[in-house]
């Protein structure tokens, strides 16, 4: 059907690689970042209702969720960079859609573009740096420095483009906004489809691969199911790759604990929704640069605490502390229990920035490359039907420490899951196990 993809990007070194792959995740994180703090408010200014904005959300997630998968094959069928171009087209789509867009189901349609586009990238530009890598340096190349890297330069993007996207409305409103025909909120997102733009340009030049056979799209159709299938059965079938998935899933719930609960928490704390709108993008932005440092540090932490599998333990434990202390801090009323609940949510995102390379070296370790860009699609739909189960189970709840203990527990009845195993290279044991036979 296609040429084995383990043969890589050929003329790419590993360095160069990781350079490649950092790029693509900040090309691909910033118009993201950029439409973070003011899409909720431009859909309002559009006229749409509380309800209508949560059912324009549940088209991006419902869009994602049933893409994932199929686009995971898809990229493992016809390569990656096409997927990665791809992504960013219709990224930049949905940007303009939501920026310009009056009618609901404009407003919709670009939801769904942007949850399309979610799924398309969700895993090939990760899948690309690893095969490029592992044909230079063969299986047991050194993969978290550049898994580290690229993580990095997602959430730095995210933390300045959520920045940008919250000042240049702000910027830009006054007098001269009345004469515009765009609203000052619309800024943001036509920023993002120029950023998206960009992106789908650096994927289809700078992410060389390997020729590949040509594909008839018969053979498209059949190829993705039976990837698809593949991916799915080795979730099932290895116990390393089980780990990576409850990990991801606890991290999914974290996350949308975390998103869900805060930008109340910091209305009721600053009095206004104004002014506590300001202050989330500010402490979100905070806990993207803290993301950032938990990537950079994750090899380090790996090589402290004796392997991949032992650093996303004590990741883990960290990020699930930070959480039980963002909830003992809950109801505090003073500028020491709001430091506290700050220094609980750092923690949170340093926890998990550091888990998340390391728990992938692990993946890439067991996963083949033809199944690679579904494998880490799988991870991706675990974490975010985690995050839908959680945020329906904690939204009613109050803000007592409830819903960031319930949010808190998976992270750490997960961190126990990841023993350290034989004495490996990775510090895991994925070798098969023998069964034999008793006396």
């Amino acid at each position: 059907m296609s040429t084995p993809p383990d043969a890589g990007a050929p003329g790419v070194d590993p360095r160069t690689a990781r350079r490649r792959y950092a790029t693509a995740c900040a090309l691909f994180w910033l118009p993201v970042g950029l439409t973070i703090a003011p899409l909720l408010l431009l859909f309002t200014e559009r006229g749409a209702t509380l309800p209508t904005v949560a059912a324009l959300f549940a088209v991006h997630s419902l869009t994602t969720v049933a893409l994932e998968l199929p686009t995971g094959g898809l990229s493992d069928v016809i390569g990656r960079r096409g997927v990665l171009t791809a992504a960013g087209v219709l990224n930049a789509a949905a940007f303009t859609l939501l920026a310009l867009g009056t009618r609901t189901w404009l407003l919709a349609a670009g939801m769904a573009l942007m949850g399309a586009g979610r799924a398309l990238s969700s895993g090939p530009a990760e899948a690309w740096y690893v095969d490029a890598v592992q044909a230079r340096q063969g299986p047991g190349a050194e993969l978290r420095t550049g898994l580290a890297r690229g993580s990095a330069a997602g959430s730095a993007a995210l933390a300045v483009g959520t920045l940008l996207g919250g000042l240049l409305p702000w910027l830009l409103a006054g007098p001269a906004a009345a004469f515009s025909p765009v609203l000052p909120l619309s800024a943001p997102p036509l920023l993002g489809a120029l950023a998206a733009l960009l992106y789908a340009g650096y994927a289809l030049l700078a992410l060389r691969e390997a020729p590949r056979a040509a594909v008839s799209p018969s053979a498209v159709l059949r190829g993705v199911p039976a990837t698809v299938v593949d991916g799915l059965r080795l979730g099932v079938s290895s116990s390393l790759v089980r780990r990576v998935l409850l990990t991801s899933a606890a991290i999914g719930g974290a996350l949308a604990a975390v998103e869900l609960l805060t930008p109340g928490r910091v209305a009721v704390l600053t009095g206004t929704v104004e002014s506590g709108a300001a202050l989330f993008a500010g402490l979100a932005c905070a806990g993207y640069a803290c993301s950032a440092l938990g990537n950079r540090l994750a090899p380090r932490v790996a090589r402290l605490a004796g392997g991949s599998a032992r650093a996303v333990r004590a990741a883990l434990a960290l990020g699930g502390g930070g959480l039980f202390l963002l909830g003992a801090t809950a109801g505090a009323s003073g500028p020491p229990g709001w430091a506290l609940g700050a220094v609980g949510y750092g923690l949170l995102y340093l926890g998990l920035g550091a888990a998340g390379p390391n728990q992938n070296d692990l993946l890439h370790r067991v996963v083949p490359s033809s199944r690679r860009a579904t494998a880490l699609s799988v991870q991706s739909l675990a974490l975010q039907l985690a995050g839908a189960l959680v945020g329906l189970v904690v939204a009613p709840l109050a803000w007592a420490p409830l819903p960031w203990w319930v949010a808190a527990a998976p992270l750490l009845v997960v961190a126990l899951l990841w023993r350290a195993g034989a004495a490996t290279r990775t510090g895991y044991d994925i070798r098969p196990r023998v069964r034999t036979p008793s006396p």
